[in-house]
């Protein structure tokens, strides 16, 4: 609360908590006569529903806790762009050393680069490549691009109140740009409920898989605990 008052600060936020830490957040605050957080950002995209599951999107809600909500990881590291369902498979999911080491040093984005791509790998299960595959059929069907889609389905949701994106290049930023622009049509309630029918098959594919080891005692592909 200082901060704030001081003008350091116009507010404060939280990052990657569920309904239960962001109610008990506000709580807390106005207990000790603080102001409680404005934003929460947490992952969410195509492949990751979960705030829309968990109650983060009517915790959040006005009539709740009224925090703002802010989109991250909206094309998961890169994923639901559809640039690596085509081509060598990304860095450190390929089995041929020679092309593994094509992508390291040509990196197409942050799922080729050897520190961020075991991070992402979740974006890249084999039921999140599935949806996304699915979901690149239904951007071609209805005729614009799979970075279209992520995004501006993203925007559309009443959770969201802004969604973040990352660039590499001026080329992406401008692409971005272009996409958020306001007088692009909403996304048909025909393509929203083929999307919806997508979500369905899997409701969270980021945390399945195809590929489970009986050695893998209780822990996930890079030794996360299963709960």
């Amino acid at each position: 609360g200082l901060l704030i008052k001081q003008g350091k600060i116009r507010g404060w936020g939280m990052c990657n908590d569920n309904a239960y830490g962001l109610a008990a957040s506000c709580a807390a605050a106005r207990a000790i006569g603080v102001p409680p957080p404005v934003s929460m950002q947490n992952d969410f995209s195509l492949i990751d529903r979960r705030a829309e599951e968990n109650g983060v999107s009517e915790a959040s809600s006005e009539i709740h806790e009224n925090v703002g909500f802010m989109a991250y990881n909206a094309l998961a590291g890169g994923f639901l762009t559809g640039k690596y369902l085509t081509g060598p498979p990304p860095t450190s999911d390929n089995p041929s050393f020679a092309t593994s080491q094509l992508t390291r040093l040509n990196p197409r984005g942050r799922h080729d680069e050897p520190n961020w791509g075991r991070t992402l790998y979740r974006y890249r299960s084999g039921p999140a490549t599935d949806a996304t595959k699915l979901y690149a059929k239904l951007a071609e069907k209805y005729e614009i691009p799979l970075t279209d889609l992520a995004l501006r389905w993203s925007q559309s949701r009443q959770l969201v109140t802004s969604t973040l994106v990352g660039h590499t290049s001026k080329k992406q930023l401008q692409e971005s740009i272009r996409i958020f622009n306001v007088k692009n049509k909403p996304l048909s309630d025909e393509l929203l409920w083929e999307i919806d029918r997508v979500h369905m098959m899997n409701r969270l594919p980021i945390f399945a898989s195809t590929r489970v080891g009986a050695d893998w005692y209780g822990e996930g592909e890079i030794g996360e605990r299963i709960p």
